[in-house]
């Protein structure tokens, strides 16, 4: 399994290098901070794991699912705020998307991380987006505007409650952050992110 690093609990990147992996936010969440109150992963995004990814999400070999959660449970904190959690809320794909896939790997995760609280159809993906990969942050965030939504019908469900949501890759933070400023809207008390892996900044 990864090596635990220290991160910051509300981006995910990683800190200054300490003895301790106590919580603590970075510089930038300190000065802006985001719209999620935890946010977790349990490695790089990088080899091997990258190669891993790749073959559950864009391969159509979705076994790869078990293990790669088994190491998402490995990372501090997880089984606790899972514990904590109302409920456990995958990213949702589009439905193209995932007519293209076949399956939302983010469900698959959340189903093996805690499938007695997740639910996917209490967040919704209301529009298809372009691909993220290759954009900047902001346009990320711009290309997101409108995508998620709560369903109407149960933001009752929301209001007051501990969630946690759970995505495969973190890049910028932009769908996160996004779809927990939806829920925030929505009247939930407590937005913890659990992702697999998190892209770290180009140092060279």
């Amino acid at each position: 399994f990864a090596q635990p690093v220290a991160r910051c609990v509300s981006c995910a990147l990683p800190l200054p290098a300490t003895s301790s992996l106590r919580p603590r936010r970075c510089g930038a969440c300190l000065k802006s901070p985001p719209p999620l109150d935890l946010c977790l992963t349990a490695t790089s995004y990088a080899w091997p794991w990258i190669d891993l990814i790749a073959q559950l999400k864009f391969h159509q070999q979705p076994g790869w699912a078990t293990p790669l959660a088994t190491l998402m449970l490995s990372a501090p904190w997880v089984e606790d705020t899972l514990a904590q959690a109302d409920w456990v809320l995958p990213i949702p794909l589009s439905p193209k998307r995932l007519s293209e896939r076949g399956y939302n790997q983010s469900l698959l995760l959340a189903r093996l991380l805690c499938p007695d609280k997740t639910d996917e159809r209490l967040l919704l993906r209301t529009r298809h987006t372009p691909a993220q990969r290759s954009l900047p942050r902001a346009e990320r965030l711009a290309n997101l505007i409108g995508a998620f939504a709560v369903d109407p019908l149960r933001t009752a469900e929301i209001r007051g409650r501990r969630l946690v949501l759970v995505d495969d890759v973190m890049t910028s933070g932009a769908s996160l952050h996004t779809a927990a400023q939806v829920l925030r809207q929505a009247g939930a008390a407590h937005i913890s992110a659990v992702v697999l892996a998190r892209t770290e900044p180009d140092t060279t």
